[in-house]
């Protein structure tokens, strides 16, 4: 049999849609490195200028949107409850994967993760984006008093003394900051699973434990890839816990829960349209934001099939400052899935079978992923929001009318992005707020 690739991307999501979503330009031997692991990584330093066009920058954003939302579609019609995820996270995990494929294994992997851009102009636009999300937030608050917190951090796990191409580890190394640990997972299978899943929970405030389940690695995996992010964000406007009352969230089957509603009366951009109405909740620092998608009663399985990338940027495009009389539930949720079925169906199967080609990691053919893991958290409350996620590649104008009210009482989706690159961070719906 040939060796395993194990894909891991770490993610937390959003508190509330921004908990765990961590950008650092940091070396990876800072990064929680157990003294007994060795570290192998490029000699490359990274690059913390890149040389990245605007048009660049945003085609990368553009497909990332339409994977995003081709993703969540696949999973929204497997479920029937809640669904929360990083599609950042997913997207960095598997760049890192990508940057190893060859052929027609990379020809469908750019298909399914809609990368447009050549390699040599890919990568850097990740770098880019990465260092602009790490420098959000300053002198922002989190949702618990302290500081805000977006934190994206990537590493790689490799089996000591496979060999591993230089040029590989020079382009994870320069552009997405990570290093490569050498642990054995020939013949230290569950300690080297049990020190990438104590990486995962420490980059992300403990909210993304045991993000690798007993039974995944064994003695054929070769390497890990892992993307952690967690934020943690204040409102810019908080709701009163004063105001916050025992109400009813209208389910998708006509029945009811009892669930806490917050509810405030301020200025937010929104927008309506046919069928739906959409808020933007700004993060304390007015850098990144909650974006609510609110179908009418009856609309929302026809609105969740049609979002795509096109319709969310003309959403997006047509929010406005308006004075609201907002209502909206608390809402915890956690979310976990292996992406392997998904990704095959958005239209790179061979990455998962034996005929996958990842030799710009090896230099051999025998390299294949064997699984793509992700989990996410996210909390919303009064205070704010908190989001984890982690991937694992097993490789105001007042008026003087009534302000429109928007009851969020019923099935919503949300997301959660960076307003000034339109990053798409987090992503899900919550069908029922009093399931978590």
């Amino acid at each position: 049999m040939k060796p395993k690739l194990h894909p891991l991307t770490g993610l937390i999501l959003l508190t509330v849609l921004l908990s765990l979503l961590g950008c650092s330009a940091s070396p990876p031997a800072s990064l929680g490195l157990r003294a007994d692991i060795a570290l192998a990584q490029s000699e490359a330093p990274r690059v913390t200028s890149p040389s990245v066009t605007a048009g660049d920058q945003t085609e990368l954003t553009a497909g990332n949107h339409a994977f995003a939302l081709e993703l969540y579609r696949y999973l929204a019609a497997e479920a029937d409850d809640n669904l929360f995820f990083s599609p950042h996270s997913i997207s960095v995990a598997l760049a890192m994967a990508y940057a190893g494929a060859r052929g027609t294994t990379r020809a469908e992997m750019a298909e399914a993760l809609r990368f447009t851009l050549p390699e040599d102009r890919l990568h850097p636009a990740f770098n880019h984006l990465d260092l602009e999300l790490s420098r959000r937030g300053e002198g922002a608050d989190g949702k618990d008093g302290e500081g805000f917190r977006l934190n994206v951090v990537n590493a790689l796990w490799g089996q000591r003394d496979y060999t591993f191409q230089e040029a590989y580890l020079e382009t994870l190394a320069r552009h997405y900051g990570a290093g490569l640990r050498l642990v054995d997972f020939v013949n230290e299978t569950e300690p080297s699973r049990l020190a990438i899943n104590s990486w995962v929970s420490e980059q992300t405030e403990g909210r993304i434990e045991d993000l690798i389940p007993d039974g995944a690695l064994d003695a054929l995996t070769r390497l890990v890839l892992t993307n952690a992010i967690y934020f943690n964000a204040a409102w810019a406007e908080p709701f009163m816990t004063q105001a916050t009352r025992d109400g009813a969230f209208f389910l998708l089957n006509g029945e009811t829960v009892e669930v806490p509603l917050m509810r405030q009366l301020a200025g937010f951009r929104y927008t309506q349209g046919e069928g739906y109405q959409a808020v933007e909740l700004p993060y304390d620092g007015h850098e990144l934001s909650m974006v609510i998608l609110l179908p009418d009663t009856g609309d929302f399985e026809a609105f969740e099939r049609n979002l795509d990338a096109t319709q969310l940027a003309a959403i997006l495009a047509e929010l406005s400052f308006t004075r609201l009389d907002l209502t909206m539930p608390r809402f915890e949720t956690t979310s976990e899935f292996s992406l392997t079925d998904a990704l095959s169906a958005l239209g790179m199967p061979q990455a998962f079978t034996e005929a996958a080609d990842f030799s710009g990691i090896d230099g051999t053919q025998e390299l294949f992923i064997s699984d793509v893991i992700h989990k996410a958290f996210v909390a919303v409350d009064e205070e704010g929001t908190e989001a984890a996620a982690a991937t694992a590649v097993i490789v105001a104008a007042e008026s003087a009318q009534e302000p429109p009210v928007v009851r969020i009482d019923r099935p919503f989706i949300f997301l959660i992005r960076d307003i000034e690159t339109g990053a798409l961070l987090f992503l899900g719906r919550i069908v029922n707020p009093a399931q978590e």
